[in-house]
């Protein structure tokens, strides 16, 4: 396996979490449960810059979504520049 496709993996992976992290937090959860608390520690070190940089706005946090689309971003770009 190269290590392209590993980082590809390891980055959809967290996009799933982030992704995991922002329908859970339409639900009331425990975050002592392992799973939650594995989603919480995976995606909070990811979502912290950009909730300092655009805080909540009320009872919506826009910083999943933008979070998802920086990295999606940043990987087409990653992967243009690594495919020419």
């Amino acid at each position: 396996m190269s290590l392209f496709v590993f980082i590809d993996y390891l980055v959809n992976a967290v996009l799933i979490a982030i992704f995991v992290r922002a329908i859970l937090s339409w639900f009331p959860v425990n975050r002592d449960n392992p799973i939650v608390a594995v989603v919480f520690q995976i995606t909070d070190p990811i979502l912290a810059p950009v909730r300092r940089i655009m805080p909540a706005r009320g009872f919506i946090d826009l910083s999943p979504m933008v979070t998802i689309i920086v990295i999606a971003v940043i990987r087409e770009v990653l992967r243009g520049a690594l495919a020419g």
